[in-house]
């Protein structure tokens, strides 16, 4: 018999507190499919609500995307370096495309990520993908939901293919697509008509020199031929010594500062529900709905309050009722 899943309830009080012992309890209770922990989980997420805190919670969730191989994590432990330097609590959520459960690769996400392993203001967990390649799983969303309660910081780390980039954006507040020169990458990002998605594009390799030069004057170039040249551009190196470190933080900082929050919640809580109930019910439920955009629009006419439990609820009801 397995043991009873910690209260939903309790978990967000703690969080509320910035209790940060907390975050292994909520992985573990986001990440379990027993009937049992996901009506805990939909208790945690109604207590996480703007509805139920009184506004939105204070954390910044930035999202970190980018080809494999890139660099993103050496850039990632120099980010949580940076931030601990101006002691902001962050919490990383390595997503995991390789498997359907997020244990197997702790150890190494932790390994890849450079963090002082007595620093409780850090937490670092993998997370499960949505069972296919670059996605994000219902576990993450809620994950990084609630520990933006106590986490100055939030991270979803994703592997930058499949569905990661467009599904990271619905989750994030800033997200920041990280390309490397010389490789392709650029080229290959120019392609791929994502150019919408960054709030921040990140060039790591500085240290190469002219051609980490060109490809940043690629990127603005593209960005201002679609009307979106006031997009950050920063070119960094996460070798010693490191450099722009600062200069990202400060534009990432910028981003959240410029932001409309509530609406970006908004819509992400919205994406959340829509993912939960495709998780739950597949395409078949989806076309039931009338297809992904008729949701979304249906969507977008809800109570503003709804938080992400209501909003599953009122899909299903939707889709029953279309039946």
């Amino acid at each position: 018999m397995s043991p009873a899943p910690a209260d939903g309830a309790e978990l967000a009080a703690r969080l509320s507190q910035r209790d940060l012992s907390a975050a292994p309890a909520v992985l573990n209770l986001v990440e379990s499919r027993t009937a049992d922990a996901r009506a805990e989980t939909a208790k945690l997420l109604s207590a996480s609500a703007p509805a139920a805190l009184g506004g939105e919670a204070p954390g910044h969730v930035v999202g970190v995307t980018g080809p494999p191989g890139v660099g993103k994590s050496s850039l990632l432990s120099r980010l949580v370096a940076a931030w601990r330097v101006r002691e902001r609590s962050v919490a990383v959520l390595a997503v995991d495309p390789s498997s359907r459960t997020s244990g197997g690769s702790l150890l190494g996400d932790r390994a890849r990520i450079e963090v002082d392993p007595r620093d409780g203001e850090v937490f670092i967990r993998s997370t499960a993908a949505a069972g296919r390649l670059g996605g994000l799983a219902p576990a993450t969303r809620a994950a990084a939901g609630a520990l933006a309660l106590a986490f100055d910081v939030v991270v979803i780390e994703t592997v930058g293919v499949g569905q990661s980039e467009t599904e990271v954006a619905d989750v994030a507040d800033t997200v920041a697509v990280v390309v490397q020169p010389g490789s392709g990458d650029v080229l290959q990002f120019l392609k791929a008509g994502i150019m919408e998605v960054p709030d921040v594009l990140v060039v790591t390799k500085a240290d190469l020199g002219r051609v980490a030069t060109r490809a940043v004057s690629d990127l603005r170039a593209a960005l201002r031929a679609l009307g979106t040249g006031d997009t950050a551009v920063l070119s960094v190196s996460s070798a010693a010594p490191p450099s722009g470190i600062d200069e990202l933080v400060e534009a990432l900082d910028a981003h959240r500062a410029g932001l409309d929050l509530p609406a970006r919640r908004l819509r992400a809580r919205r994406m959340h529900a829509l993912g939960d109930f495709e998780a739950e019910h597949g395409q078949r439920g989806l076309r039931g709905l009338g297809g992904r955009r008729a949701a979304e629009r249906w969507l977008a006419d809800r109570d503003p309050g709804l938080d992400v439990p209501a909003l599953v609820r009122a899909l299903e009801e939707n889709a029953r009722s279309a039946d």
